[in-house]
């Protein structure tokens, strides 16, 4: 690990993802999770915020920077509800099979570079019926600007820790083996349309 991957890029993903667009997205979809939770890539704690605190049981937070798990000490000191932390990559979710009720994922299925390998193993810990919620950013419908998603998602990959700009997180979750219930597609007020292409939404395993 260097320099840059130990502490300028930790405080830049934190910084992007603390934008007000991007929180008005994490506060129309965390409120979903409920009871014992799994979030993937927990990052700095930007959803704690966002939890409705009285369906939460337990919290298992997996994230395997330390120091995104250090800048999220003050977000987490005040939740109600017991968190644990696993120091593990989405590809090595470490909990039983149907031990959990809702994984949440936001802002992170681009990021895995065994994305197929890191939902599989979410579908796994989920409790028959347990839902997958989610909210990512991914591929614009429209060709231009898909087109400079395409051009800038090497350089950007680098500079936001193995971001991609480019994939369907819809089409990711439905060939993992969910059934999507409810999802919304649309470009978020106020972000770059190369990187504010948003979907949200609830799937079953």
């Amino acid at each position: 690990m260097g320099f840059y991957s130990d502490h300028i890029e930790p405080a830049l993903v934190s910084f992007v993802c603390s934008a007000p667009p991007i929180a008005k997205e994490r506060s129309a979809i965390v409120p979903e999770a409920a009871g014992v939770v799994l979030e993937v890539g927990f990052g700095s704690g930007h959803n704690a915020a966002f939890y409705d605190r009285a369906k939460i049981t337990k919290l298992y937070a997996l994230e395997p920077s330390s120091a995104m798990r250090r800048k999220a000490a003050k977000r987490i000191a005040d939740l109600p509800f017991a968190l644990e932390w696993l120091d593990l990559k989405a590809e090595e979710i470490p909990l039983d099979a149907g031990s959990v009720d809702t994984v949440l994922v936001t802002y992170t299925l681009c990021t895995i570079p065994d994305v197929a390998r890191a939902l599989a193993g979410m579908k796994r810990t989920l409790k028959s019926g347990g839902r997958l919620v989610f909210l990512e950013h991914g591929a614009a419908p429209d060709a231009g600007v898909r087109r400079w998603q395409d051009r800038l998602n090497p350089i950007w990959g680098k500079l936001g820790g193995g971001c991609n700009l480019n994939r369907e997180p819809l089409e990711l979750v439905r060939r993992a083996g969910f059934e999507i219930r409810s999802a919304e597609s649309h470009y978020a007020r106020g972000a770059p349309k190369f990187a504010g292409y948003m979907t949200r939404g609830v799937a079953i395993a």
